[in-house]
C-alpha cells in the first residue's frame, strides 16, 4: 500500500511538481508549468505556502512521486496583501481519491497559521465552495477574472476580518494565462 504524505515543497520537489503539471493539464500547452516556473523567481513566491502530496513510489531524481499540489502566492487586494490559489493539480491517475482536497486544506491551514487573512481563486463554485469560498464580486473584490462570475471567488481565513472592497491585482507571472 502507498503512503502519501502532504507537506510543504521542498527544493529538490520542481521537477517533480513540473511533470505532475504537465501531465494534469497536457491540453494547456504548459501554461501552468511557465507560471509556477515564473512565480519560483518572483517576490510572489511564498516557499512555505507550495504544498505537495507525495506518494512512496521513488522517482528518477530520488524523491517521492509528487502525484499533488496546491500553491498560494502573493497578490494584493485594494492594495492589502492577499494570496492567489492556483494551480491545484492531481496525476490524471490519481484524481478523485481526495488527494486535491488534501493540498488545498493543507495550504489553506498554513496560510492561517501565517497569519494571512484573505485567499482568491478562479475555479469551479461546486469544488472550492467546500473550503468555504464564494463569489469575490459581492464582497466587493473585482480584477482581471470578473467575467467569469461565480468562479471567480475569495474565502476570509479563520481569524481574519472581511476584506475592503478594492481591485485585486495579480503579479506579472499571472499576466500570461
Amino acid at each position: 500500500m502507498k503512503t502519501l504524505t502532504v507537506r510543504a515543497e521542498r527544493p529538490g520537489d520542481a521537477p517533480g511538481v513540473r511533470r505532475l503539471l504537465a501531465h494534469a493539464f497536457a491540453d494547456s500547452g504548459g501554461a501552468e508549468v511557465r507560471l509556477v516556473d515564473a512565480l519560483r523567481v518572483h517576490p510572489a513566491w511564498l516557499p512555505d505556502l507550495s504544498v505537495v502530496a507525495e506518494d512512496d513510489q521513488v522517482v528518477a531524481d530520488g524523491g517521492g512521486l509528487v502525484v499533488g499540489h496546491a500553491l498560494l502566492s502573493r497578490i494584493l487586494a485594494g492594495g492589502t496583501p492577499a494570496l492567489a490559489l492556483g494551480p491545484v493539480a492531481v496525476l490524471p491517475d490519481r484524481q478523485r481519491q481526495g488527494i486535491g482536497t488534501a493540498v488545498v486544506r493543507h495550504a489553506l491551514e498554513r496560510a492561517a497559521a501565517a497569519d494571512e487573512s484573505l485567499v482568491l481563486v478562479l475555479g469551479d463554485p461546486a469544488y472550492y465552495g467546500r473550503f468555504g469560498f464564494r463569489p469575490a464580486l459581492p464582497m466587493g473584490l473585482t480584477g482581471a477574472w470578473d467575467a467569469f462570475g461565480d468562479a471567480w471567488q475569495a474565502l476570509v481565513l479563520p481569524g481574519a476580518q472581511e476584506p475592503a472592497p478594492g481591485e485585486v491585482v495579480h503579479p506579472e507571472p499571472w499576466h500570461d494565462l
